[in-house]
C-alpha cells in the first residue's frame, strides 16, 4: 500500500496532498515505533493514556513545523541532500517544541527518552521515504529492444547523466541507454544508476560491436574543437550514427531534451563556449528608443533585427534595398512581435536624400549600420562599387545620424580591415576612420571587427555544403589559408553587446579562439556528411584568388588593446583622422569614382590606409588602363559637395576657427 501512495507522490503535480498523507503515517509511526522501543514491545497500560496523548501532540506540532519548513512543496521525486538537511531540520524543531509541551502540559507520566528516540526514528522513517520516492521515480522501465534504438552516452558527466535521466523519465525519448563512454580512467568499470560505464573513446568501436550499439549521443557540451573532432573520428571508426545535445544553458524550457538531440553542426567544431551577453543592460538601452538597421535584409542585419524586437524598442526601422527580402524579414518579425511599431523602409545606403528622410520621419536614437558589400574577389573586380557603397555608403549614414542628432551609431567592420590586402578591407577601414572622425560631443560612435560568418550569404559553409551534395569536389584556395570564424548569433551579440559598452570611437572584437584551417574545415564537412575527405569527395585547391591573404588579423600594429569587463570582448584604440581631412580624402575619392580613374582611386585608398598592400591583380588593371589627368577635388558631384560642405560647416560651428586654420594647410 505505501508503494502505490509514494507512486502518487511521483505522479501527481506537485504530491503536496499525498506528500501530507505520508508525512502523518510517518509522524504516527515514529512516536508508536518510540513506545514500543522503549518498552521493548510491550507497552503497560498505564502508558496507553500517554501513547495517544502523544500521537494527537506529535500530530498537532510535527505536522504544521513541517508545513514552515516547506516539505509540503518537496518534488520528492527530486529527493537529495538539501531535502534531507531540511527534514532534519524540520524533526529537529518539531522535537524541541514537543519536549517543551512534555515538560509543562502532559497530564500523564511520560518518559523523557521516548523523545530522543522518536527524533532518531523520524529522521530514519522521512529520509527513507525520501529515498524510496527517488527510486520508485527513477525505476528503469522495461524496454523492448527490438524497437527501440540501442545507444551509448559519450560522457559519464553532469550532461550525461542529465541525459540518462531523461530517457528513464520521458516515454517519448526513443532509445534505450545501453552504457556510457568516458575517457577519464576513474569512472571506467563503475555504475551510474545501474547504467555502466563501458570504456573509452578508443575503445568505442569494439564496444558498439560487441553491444549492437545504433547510436553515440555526445554528452559533452563544454567540448572544444579538437574534442569534438576526436569523438567524432572515434564515431567514424565504430560506423556509427552520432548527435550531440546542447549546453543545459541552452536548453528551452517547457520542451523535452530529446527534441534537442541533434546532428552534429560545424558550429560544434569551433570549440569556443557561449558568448553571453548582458541583455537586461541591452533591454534598458533600447527601453524607449527608435532603433534603425540598414542592411536590415541581410543574414547580419535580419538577426539584428530579431535581437533588437525581443528586446523591446520603442521602435524599428528595418532599412534595405533588397525588396524581397525585406519583404520576407518584415513579415517574420510582424508575426512575432505584434505589438513592435515597425517599419520597413526601401532605400539605398548610397542614396542621401532617402536616408534624410527616414531619419527625418523617425528621428532613431540608434544606428546599427550593417549595409555593405562584403565578397572579396568580387569587390576586387568592382572597386568604384565597393568604394561609392561601404565608404560612400558609410559617410551618408555617419553624417546624417550626425544631422538629426542619433545618440548611438555602430558600424559592422571586417577583420580584413587589419592590414587590408583587398579593396574590400581597404574600403572596411577607411569607413571605421569615417565613422571615427564623424564623432561629436554627445554622440557615441563605434565600429565592430567580425571574424567570418558561419552560415552568413556568401560564406566558406554554404558553398562547401552545395559542393558536397553534389558529389564534390570540395574547393580550397589553399592548403595553408585559416580564418577566424563566428556564428550569426557571436556576431550580433557582439554588436549589441558594443552598442552597450561603447563610449566613443572605440573598435570592438570578440575573442574568436584560435584561426581555423578552412582545409580541416571542409575535411569535418565532408565527414559530417556522412563521407570521406579524398575518398568519396575530393578536395581541390585552386589557387588564392585576387585581394585574399593566407591568414587573417584582428588588431593592427599601433592599436592598443584594452580589456573590457566582458571576459570576451576587446577594444582596440588607434590613431584616427581628423573631419577635414577626412572631407579632403572623401572629395578626392568621389572625385575619382565620377571620372572612373582606377589608379587615382587606389592611390588615394593608400593615402588613407598607408599599409594598404594591393593585389597584384588590381595592380595589373591599372598599368593597363589609360592614364587620366586627376580631377579637380572641387568638382564632386552635387550631393556629395552639399554633404561634405554641410560637414564642414557644422565642423566650423563644433571646433571654431581653428578648423580654418587647418583647412587652409590641406
Amino acid at each position: 500500500m505505501l508503494i502505490p501512495l509514494l507512486e502518487n507522490i511521483y505522479r501527481s503535480k506537485d504530491g503536496s496532498r499525498a506528500s501530507w498523507i505520508i508525512q502523518f503515517v510517518l509522524v504516527e509511526l515514529a512516536v508508536s515505533a518510540a513506545f514500543l522501543l522503549r518498552f521493548d514491545f510491550i507497552i503497560p497500560e498505564a502508558m496507553t493514556r500517554s501513547l495517544l496523548w502523544a500521537m494527537i501532540v506529535w500530530a498537532m506540532i510535527k505536522m504544521p513545523v513541517g508545513r514552515g519548513f516547506g516539505l509540503h512543496l518537496r518534488l520528492w521525486r527530486y529527493f537529495s541532500i538539501p531535502d534531507l538537511k531540511r527534514l532534519m531540520l524540520s524533526n529537529c524543531a518539531g522535537s524541541l517544541l514537543v519536549v517543551f509541551l512534555v515538560l509543562t502540559l502532559c497530564p500523564y507520566s511520560f518518559p523523557r527518552s521516548v523523545v530522543v528516540i522518536d527524533f532518531f526514528l523520524s529522521i530514519l522513517f522521512t529520509g527513507s521515504a525520501g529515498a524510496i520516492v527517488r527510486l520508485v521515480a527513477e525505476r528503469r522501465p522495461v524496454h523492448v529492444a527490438s524497437k527501440q534504438t540501442r545507444a551509448l552516452i559519450f560522457g559519464a558527466g553532469a550532461a550525461g547523466v542529465l541525459l540518462l535521466r531523461e530517457s528513464l523519465h520521458n516515454s517519448g525519448f526513443a532509445r534505450l541507454i545501453c552504457g556510457f563512454v568516458d575517457d577519464d580512467e576513474s569512472k571506467r568499470g563503475r555504475f551510474i544508476q545501474d547504467v555502466p560505464v563501458l570504456g573509452a573513446g578508443a575503445d568505442l568501436e569494439d564496444i558498439v560491436r560487441r553491444r549492437q550499439i545504433d547510436e553515440v549521443l555526445i554528452a559533452i557540451p563544454s567540448a572544444q574543437g579538437p574534442q569534438m573532432r576526436r569523438i567524432i573520428e572515434f564515431c567514424r571508426a565504430a560506423k556509427v550514427t552520432f548527435r550531440t545535445m546542447p549546453a543545459v544553458s541552452e536548453i528551452i524550457s517547457n520542451q523535452g531534451l530529446e527534441k534537442q538531440i541533434r546532428d552534429v553542426a560545424v558550429e560544434d567544431l569551433l570549440g569556443r563556449s557561449t558568448f553571453r551577453i548582458d541583455r537586461q543592460q541591452i533591454e534598458l538601452k533600447l527601453e524607449n528608443r527608435c532603433a534603425m538597421v540598414t542592411g536590415a535584409a541581410g543574414s547580419i542585419g535580419s538577426e539584428l533585427c530579431r535581437q533588437i524586437a525581443a528586446c523591446r524598442p520603442a521602435a524599428l526601422i528595418m532599412f534595405d534595398i533588397a525588396e524581397s527580402a525585406l519583404f520576407h524579414i518584415e513579415r517574420e518579425i510582424r508575426g512575432n512581435y505584434p505589438d513592435l511599431v515597425l517599419y520597413a523602409e526601401i532605400g539605398s545606403a548610397q542614396n542621401r536624400q532617402r536616408l534624410s528622410e527616414v531619419c527625418s520621419r523617425y528621428r532613431p536614437h540608434i544606428v546599427y549600420h550593417a549595409a555593405a558589400y562584403k565578397h572579396v574577389p568580387m569587390m576586387e573586380a568592382n572597386v568604384f562599387e565597393a568604394v561609392e557603397n561601404n565608404i560612400a555608403g558609410t559617410f551618408n549614414i555617419a553624417s546624417i545620424a550626425r544631422e538629426y542628432g542619433v545618440e548611438d551609431l555602430v558600424m559592422i567592420s571586417s577583420d580584413k580591415a587589419v592590414r587590408p590586402t583587398s579593396v574590400m578591407g581597404a574600403t572596411k577601414r577607411i569607413s571605421e576612420l569615417v565613422v571615427r572622425s564623424l564623432q561629436h560631443p554627445g554622440s557615441r560612435h563605434v565600429s565592430v571587427r567580425f571574424g567570418n560568418v558561419l552560415g552568413s550569404n556568401g560564406s566558406v559553409v554554404p558553398i562547401f555544403k552545395d559542393q558536397i551534395s553534389a558529389g564534390g569536389p570540395v574547393t580550397v584556395t589553399h592548403p595553408k589559408m585559416s580564418r577566424y570564424f563566428m556564428t550569426i548569433p557571436e556576431a550580433v551579440h557582439l554588436v549589441l553587446q558594443a552598442s552597450v559598452m561603447g563610449k566613443s570611437n572605440e573598435i570592438f572584437v570578440l575573442d574568436m579562439g584560435a584561426p581555423i584551417a578552412i582545409v580541416d574545415l571542409a575535411r569535418q564537412l565532408i565527414l559530417l556528411s556522412g563521407a570521406k575527405p579524398d575518398e568519396d569527395i575530393r578536395i581541390e585547391f585552386t589557387g588564392m584568388r585576387p585581394g585574399e591573404k593566407l591568414h587573417e588579423e584582428l588588431n593592427l600594429a599601433d592599436e592598443q588593446i584594452q580589456p573590457t569587463h566582458h571576459p570576451k570582448i576587446n577594444i582596440f584604440a588607434g590613431n584616427s583622422i581628423s573631419q577635414e581631412r577626412m572631407a579632403y580624402h572623401l572629395s578626392v575619392l568621389r572625385a575619382a569614382c565620377s571620372r572612373r580613374d582606377l589608379g587615382a582611386l587606389v592611390e588615394e585608398m593608400q593615402r588613407i590606409v598607408p599599409d594598404y598592400n594591393v593585389s597584384q591583380e588590381l595592380l595589373a588593371r591599372i598599368q593597363a588602363s589609360t592614364p587620366r589627368e586627376m580631377p579637380d577635388v572641387a568638382e564632386p558631384d552635387r550631393l556629395w559637395e552639399q554633404s561634405l560642405n554641410a560637414l564642414a560647416l557644422q565642423t566650423l560651428q563644433d571646433r571654431g576657427p581653428s578648423v580654418l586654420q587647418s583647412a587652409q594647410l590641406i
